[in-house]
């Protein structure tokens, strides 16, 4: 089966103590993309601008994404710089450049309006309520958000987690979110505002699951070396509906495992900068780390 992932395709400007990349090609929409791919067929909804190099395009096509939903409109590609410190998990933001996508409106073709699969990665909320106005009864719908939305866009967002059947974001947005600093206790809130499944990232320290089977503790693949994390959350929610796609049997039973992939996906993102390491990743490279991942969790 295919999915279907609507959210930012931008050129990000990358700097960290040892290194500097300026316009890779980045975006919520673009990491999640080119992780889903190696398993399922992806459908990709986003803008660019006049600027946008012709050499992502042609990656987005190496990666057989369907660019049908893809808007090239006058004006300039979404452009963010940011800057990270010695530590990775710290980083700020420089420049945040609109560009075209200040205006954008997510548009479906008619073929996209069937995929059973949908991620609605980081956009604001309103747009991933205006994707799911056009969809035809999608089997399984995840959404990713971030604090800025907490901040800006609660309402909206609030009205999203009413209609989706899971739910993505980070410690620190559950806390936002919940006013609760315990993460299970959190997660159980999260639930009373709609989502069926709720996954929380934790960075280096992996992700956990609440469904209706129980909690599942995902662990993050161990790096020696980090070079950008840039793109890894959305790497790792692009993984896991990939596989979730591609395999069969019902989301329920195949979870678990999608994370144990999403997470490894992420760990070969965070070994280059932007999507240097994962657009140039193999399958074999992938089902070597899962193994290697079980083996160690395995008692």
């Amino acid at each position: 089966m295919s999915v279907l992932i609507v959210g930012s395709t931008a050129l990000d400007s990358i700097k960290t103590p040892h290194a500097e990349n300026p316009r890779l090609l980045g975006g919520s929409a673009s990491h999640a993309a080119v992780a889903a791919s190696f398993f399922a067929p992806v459908k990709l909804i986003g803008v660019v601008g006049e600027d946008f190099p012709k050499k992502y395009l042609q990656l987005y096509r190496r990666h057989q994404i369907d660019l049908a939903g893809l808007q090239i409109l006058p004006g300039k590609t979404f452009h963010w710089s940011g800057e990270y410190e010695a530590n990775m998990n710290h980083r700020r933001t420089l420049l945040t450049e609109l560009g075209v996508f200040e205006t954008f409106t997510p548009t479906l073709p008619r073929s996209h309006q069937a995929t059973p699969f949908v991620l609605l990665a980081n956009i604001a909320p309103a747009l991933q309520l205006h994707v799911l106005d056009q969809m035809r009864r999608p089997r399984f719908v995840v959404a990713d958000t971030m604090d800025l939305w907490l901040n800006i866009a609660l309402a909206d967002l609030l009205k999203l987690l009413r209609r989706i059947d899971g739910f993505v974001l980070n410690d620190s947005e559950a806390q936002q979110l919940t006013q609760e600093d315990n993460v299970f206790a959190a997660l159980q809130k999260i639930h009373r505002l709609g989502p069926k499944y709720v996954i929380i990232k934790q960075g280096s320290h992996g992700s956990i699951l609440s469904s209706p089977k129980g909690f599942f503790l995902c662990p993050a693949y161990p790096l020696r070396k980090v070079v950008d994390p840039t793109g890894a959350g959305d790497s790792f929610v692009g993984g896991l509906m990939g596989y979730l796609a591609s395999a069969k049997g019902s989301v329920e039973a195949n979870l678990r495992r999608a994370m144990i992939y999403g997470s490894v996906v992420a760990s070969f993102c965070c070994e280059g900068f932007g999507l240097n390491r994962t657009a140039k990743l193999q399958r074999a490279a992938i089902e070597q780390r899962v193994t290697e991942l079980e083996r160690l969790t395995k008692f």
